[in-house]
């Protein structure tokens, strides 16, 4: 589940303030596993390992100091130092994750969220050579990071290009797609026996460019209509998703009964139940606890 566990955990709002700062929480590797198999990062976490400091303030969220808008940017980062990273697998399942270089440059050249994405998308007319020169280093940096959680005990690897979607399609196929396929390319070269999802956050309009990734899953948003994927996508793609977070504030029966229809649209292969989207703030855990009991109970 992507469950953004601060968000609903009491146990997580506990440690939350014994240890203020995100970063602490998500890189001190005794923090990481607090919870038992729950994993705490971020898709951010990488950054300061090649070259771009950055905090996570609790109003603000992610804070760069130093945005990247001209050629010195880019030129001045530099390859992963995967020392500087820790990653914890073990004999369970373990899903890491990573941001992909479109979303990951959003924070990089914005300075940190945004509702517009105004400076970036004014980059890929106004300094095209320089927003190419930060993606390709991301793709570097992002396609080692994801080997290094392979290697380090990791069994499927999810994209985000959370913020993929606020691009047009022409625009994601320029500016996202081909980063994305490079990491694919050289990940499935070194690690060909792990899955690779792709989520992207409002990806109606995108489903059929994301399949050309090269992806083995593709992450369905809740707006996405399971029954209509399977048309535009082809049996032989693999989902995840799509239950509606919001869904975990009602009625119980009614979060069953939703699981219960996404599972029968989805169909009877390659569907792999999961949210939408993430966990909403004050989502109750005992709705949460639900949802994997539903599905436990589901029979397909």
């Amino acid at each position: 589940m992507m469950h953004q566990a601060g968000r609903y955990m009491a146990v997580y709002r506990k440690l939350a303030e014994r240890y203020p700062s995100f970063r602490e929480r998500s890189e001190i590797t005794d923090l990481i596993v607090k919870s038992l198999f729950i994993i705490f990062s971020d898709i951010l976490t990488p950054l300061p390992a090649f070259g771009v400091p950055f905090d996570i303030e609790e109003v603000r969220g992610p804070v760069i100091q130093s945005p990247i808008h001209s050629e010195e940017g880019p030129k001045a980062l530099h390859p992963i130092d995967l020392d500087k990273l820790h990653f914890v697998g073990g004999h369970s399942a373990v899903l890491g994750f990573v941001g992909a270089p479109w979303t990951i440059a959003t924070y990089i050249v914005e300075g940190g969220t945004t509702c517009t994405y105004t400076t970036i998308k004014s980059m890929c007319h106004t300094a095209p050579h320089v927003l190419r020169a930060l993606l390709n280093h991301l793709t570097w940096a992002i396609s080692d990071y994801i080997i290094f959680q392979v290697e380090s005990g990791a069994h499927c690897i999810q994209i985000f290009d959370s913020w993929g979607g606020q691009l047009p399609p022409d625009m994601w196929e320029c500016w996202s797609r081909p980063y994305i396929k490079e990491i694919v390319s050289v990940v499935k070269n070194k690690c060909p026996q792990t899955p690779l999802v792709l989520y992207i956050n409002g990806n109606g309009g995108l489903l059929e460019h994301m399949k050309g990734t090269g992806v083995d899953v593709i992450g369905l948003d809740w707006t996405v209509d399971m029954e209509d994927r399977r048309k535009r996508l082809g049996k032989e793609m693999s989902v995840q998703g799509n239950v509606d977070p919001a869904y975990l504030f009602s009625p119980l029966p009614a979060l069953t009964e939703e699981i219960q229809r996404v599972v029968k649209c989805a169909g009877q292969r390659g569907h792999i139940l999961n949210l939408g989207h993430g966990v909403l703030f004050g989502m109750p855990e005992e709705a949460v606890a639900h949802f994997f009991g539903s599905c436990k109970k589901l029979e397909v």
